[in-house]
């Protein structure tokens, strides 16, 4: 948003995008940077290789380079850069009235994410958003608890009771599951798992706790008729592997990191 915004406010940029990749390379195809008179906005990959592109695109903005410009890069031979493959760089001259359809064009898919609670943990996790390819719906059952400066992509909603929100998520979502009461993420977990079994749609769960936690959950939701299946599809305790430490801010970084990972696992 910032990099439209600029565009926009300075009138002209030269758009930078990885057109291609053989072997290793910095960035994926599609990845995007602005060089605008003042500043750039985005990113290629850094090193060399974005620092030669600049210097080419500010050719391009002083009308002693063409555009559109395609600039293949062998990494290595060339750069210096031991990622050792090729890429290939378009070079587009922008305007201020390219801004919207640049900004529909270069948008990427966001996984959607639902966090279930307003406390510390939760509101670690909400700031950890910026800049990530995923979009956050953020649901609370109580007034006042989420904070006025959040990233763009974390949009946040009031549901009571609060599992009343969980047949409303998006398809796909990814589900985080810390409220401010176990009796509330017990009935946000059977929600969860009944949409789960009515429409495989939900494709992970976690729950923040102990292994305790879940063994007292495990057996409450057996008594309300979920198998061993469905809740063998439970993430608890949350987060990566191997990060040991309980505050909030640490414990944030592991889940955000294990939906990371869940985004990228093969459908």
């Amino acid at each position: 948003m910032d990099a439209f915004a600029e565009l926009a406010a300075q009138g002209r940029a030269v758009l930078v995008t990885v057109a291609s990749v053989e072997g290793s390379g910095p960035r994926e195809p599609g990845a995007w940077m602005l060089v605008l008179p003042q500043g750039e906005a985005g990113t290629i990959g850094g090193g060399r290789l974005e620092f030669d592109a600049i210097a080419l695109a500010r050719e391009i903005l002083r009308g002693r380079a063409a555009a559109p410009h395609r600039q293949r890069y062998a990494l290595g031979p060339s750069l210096g850069q031991c990622c050792g493959g090729v890429v290939q760089l378009d070079f587009e001259a922008v305007a201020a009235s390219d801004a919207p359809a640049l900004q529909r064009r270069l948008a990427r898919p966001l996984t959607p994410v639902a966090l279930f609670g307003g406390g510390h943990v939760g509101s670690a996790i909400a700031r950890l958003f910026e800049g990530l390819p995923l979009q956050l719906t953020w649901i609370d059952s109580r007034d006042g608890v989420f904070p006025a400066q959040l990233p763009a992509n974390v949009q946040c909603e009031h549901s009571d009771p609060v599992q009343r929100a969980v047949p409303l998520l998006t398809p796909g979502s990814l589900v985080l599951i810390m409220s401010f009461s176990h009796a509330e993420d017990l009935d946000i977990l059977a929600a969860c798992l009944q949409r789960r079994r009515e429409r495989a749609d939900l494709p992970f769960i976690g729950l923040i706790g102990s292994k305790t936690k879940w063994a007292t959950f495990r057996h409450r939701l057996e008594h309300r008729g979920f198998g061993a299946a469905e809740l063998a599809a439970v993430h608890c305790p949350i987060g990566i592997a191997g990060i040991a430490g309980k505050q909030p801010a640490v414990i944030a970084v592991a889940a955000v990191a294990q939906l990371l990972q869940a985004a990228s696992a093969p459908a």
